[in-house]
């Protein structure tokens, strides 16, 4: 599209600058202006007041929201750590969304969440091991038994970290580090299967 300033092609343009020819409005008027870019309606801000005959006027491309829901299905061996990080850039990438927040939500009160390192495993031996001197399966301490010694000590461990994780998305990517991965935190000594909501909002 061609339109103001001299003709000059503004597709794409978040700023435009209006010089007010002699037989313009008086200072303190409003101009009004509505063009398009890019074949898409462009927002306008008319904040803009004439100052020695220039003024400007901020345009913004009108965008629209969109949001996706995936679950995925985690099977965890025993108690531990399981990278699912894949998993969940793949559905990001699916999805198309630039810029936005994904929601990982897990499902279950004895596993949890965790974003920790992805490179070296004696970080998860250790996160095992820690948790276990904080949470240990001890009859004498718990009430709650129903499902077994490892029962209620799943339940302390979930209760000490997450079952939700918030991950900005740019680009179309999850803004993860280098050395972060995506991790079930499994509480149970016996397998599992885990179910994990996924949810995208963004533009």
């Amino acid at each position: 599209m061609r339109g103001f300033d001299g003709g000059r092609d503004l597709r794409g343009v978040g700023h435009i600058e209006l010089h007010i020819s002699s037989g313009a409005s008086e200072a303190g008027d409003l101009v009004q202006c509505a063009c398009r870019a890019g074949g898409e309606p462009l927002m306008r801000d008319e904040r803009g007041k004439l100052d020695n005959r220039r003024f400007l006027i901020t345009a913004q491309r009108r965008t629209f929201m969109r949001q996706a829901i995936r679950h995925l299905k985690v099977r965890a061996r025993a108690r531990g750590l399981f990278d699912f990080t894949a998993d969940v850039a793949a559905f990001v990438r699916d999805e198309s969304i630039d810029t936005g927040i994904l929601t990982v939500f897990c499902r279950h009160t004895s596993a949890s969440l965790l974003i920790q390192e992805n490179a070296d495993p004696s970080v998860q031996r250790d996160l095992e091991r820690h948790f276990a001197m904080l949470a240990p399966e001890d009859p004498e301490r718990y009430e709650h038994d129903t499902e077994g010694p490892d029962d209620m000590p799943a339940h302390l461990r979930t209760a000490l970290t997450q079952v939700q994780l918030s991950i900005p998305v740019e680009h179309g990517r999850m803004t993860l580090g280098t050395w972060q991965g995506i991790y079930l935190f499994e509480h149970r000594a016996r397998p599992q299967e885990r179910e994990i909501v996924l949810h995208l909002i963004g533009e």
